[in-house]
């Protein structure tokens, strides 16, 4: 819960982070704007800010200020002494994104994990829209038909948006920043998700983290019950942009699941490679 703060208060010298030095306008500008990252919720205080910049309030306020007044919207003021991330910030992400790989380059990718698995291969992307969710942009699905096995449209739109569920979800959730994962953890669980969904909080941290180390997840009737799951993080360098999953029937999947992981994590680093590419260097 955030407090208004007068944005006139005498300023006060903070520590910059380690490893995030603001000796110039520039870098001090970035650092503001970086701070909304690492701070939880949306609106946040100037005091708030500059702790988390590692800035000055003097500082932090005249740079927030610039933002605001600035016809781009880095920044909006929304109260007394109370900011948010203003509407330039998204139009420069949604361009970013705008370039990433299409289904059209991606596509035969899926068709390869599909034929070396046997199993379902599907590409989500991370959508901030309505919070933190991934959304199914491509599949490919071989000879199988979900609907033969019990899986419905219902499994994949709605279940499968939850970061909180599943392995691609997961996957994706262990990427971002701890202030966004606090929002998501915080998330009620879809009441049709499987019975191996991750109730605990601490448990669902703690996978998070063997993620990141090991590179990949792995999911057990998760998102519905009677299915199995690899998944591997598609990275833009170090930045997530969603998930490859490969998703099989709980009594298909073999006991030795290493064949199953190189396969999908192959998959999904192919797909990384490409969203570092840019177009004009692949037309």
């Amino acid at each position: 819960m955030t407090s208004t703060v007068n944005d006139s208060v005498p300023a006060q010298r903070h520590t910059a982070p380690p490893g995030r030095p603001a000796s110039s306008l520039a870098a001090r500008a970035y650092a503001v704007q970086q701070a909304f990252t690492r701070l939880p919720g949306e609106v946040h205080t100037l005091r708030e800010i500059a702790d988390a910049a590692g800035l000055d309030r003097a500082t932090t306020h005249r740079i927030l200020q610039t933002g605001v007044a600035d016809t781009a919207g880095v920044f909006e003021q929304v109260g007394r002494g109370l900011y948010r991330l203003g509407t330039a910030t998204a139009r420069a992400g949604v361009q970013a994104m705008a370039h990433s790989p299409n289904p059209t380059s991606t596509h035969h990718f899926l068709e390869r994990l599909n034929r070396a698995t046997g199993g379902l291969a599907l590409l989500y992307v991370l959508s901030p829209l309505g919070g933190a969710r991934r959304l199914c942009t491509d599949y490919a699905l071989g000879d199988m038909d979900p609907a033969e096995v019990g899986m419905t449209a219902e499994d994949v739109v709605s279940v499968s948006r939850s970061l909180r569920t599943g392995a691609s979800g997961r996957v994706i959730l262990a990427h971002l920043p701890e202030s966004i994962q606090e929002q998501v953890l915080a998330e009620e669980i879809p009441a049709t998700a499987g019975p191996g969904v991750m109730r605990d909080n601490d448990a669902l941290t703690a996978s998070l983290a063997e993620i990141r180390r090991l590179g990949f997840g792995v999911g057990h009737q998760e998102c519905m019950a009677g299915w199995d799951s690899v998944a591997a993080p598609v990275l833009w360098r170090d930045s997530i942009m969603g998930a490859v999953l490969m998703l099989k029937p709980s009594s298909n999947m073999p006991a030795d699941l290493r064949p199953l992981i190189y396969h999908t994590l192959r998959t999904a680093e192919d797909i990384s490679r490409l969203t570092a590419t840019p177009l004009s260097a692949v037309v």
